[in-house]
């Protein structure tokens, strides 16, 4: 596992070992930003279910200017702070529930990256919670990553793609 492109491309990243993740593949991590390239500059990213950190690290080296990586598992918040060594921007790198942070932060963001652990339900109680609490901006993205189901929310769809059993699908306003 890499960042794929960008300022870092090229750096390894750590994390195929954590339990309870399942590291997005590199193809299907370049054809996820191929989707939403025009949504990184300078945008506030926040990272949920972190897990290695590989898609925030992959927003920062395409050009957002800061990023949230949120995750409840320590081993996961230390793998995150080895792969974002010598990553010199702006990273928040926290230990907390998802609901609590959701629930507690005053930041907006301009994408969301929500790739809960697959059979949690965590995906429909973190976008209820976003879109309840606004924490989207006005033409800001939310990409979800899922298996099995499909995510439920009043946002607007703009762009899906399969990967065998992995989903993506990207909402805006």
């Amino acid at each position: 596992m890499r960042i794929i492109s960008g300022k870092y491309k090229g750096k390894k990243l750590k994390g195929f070992n954590l339990e309870g993740t399942r590291p997005t593949m590199d193809r299907v991590k370049e054809s996820l930003f191929a989707m939403i390239q025009n949504y990184i500059q300078d945008s506030t990213v926040l990272d949920l279910f972190a897990g290695s950190g590989a898609l925030g690290l992959e927003a920062i080296s395409n050009g957002a200017k800061t990023c949230y990586l949120i995750d409840n598992n320590i081993e996961a918040i230390k793998t995150i702070k080895e792969n974002s060594l010598n990553i010199k921007e702006n990273l928040n790198i926290i230990c907390i529930d998802y609901k609590k942070f959701l629930k507690e932060t005053d930041k907006t963001f301009d994408i969301i990256f929500l790739d809960p652990p697959y059979q949690s339900n965590q995906l429909n109680k973190a976008l209820k919670i976003i879109e309840e609490r606004e924490l989207l901006n006005k033409n800001g993205i939310i990409v979800c990553e899922y298996e099995v189901g499909t995510p439920i929310t009043k946002l607007k769809l703009l762009k899906e793609k399969s990967y065998g059993p992995k989903n993506i699908k990207i909402y805006g306003k």
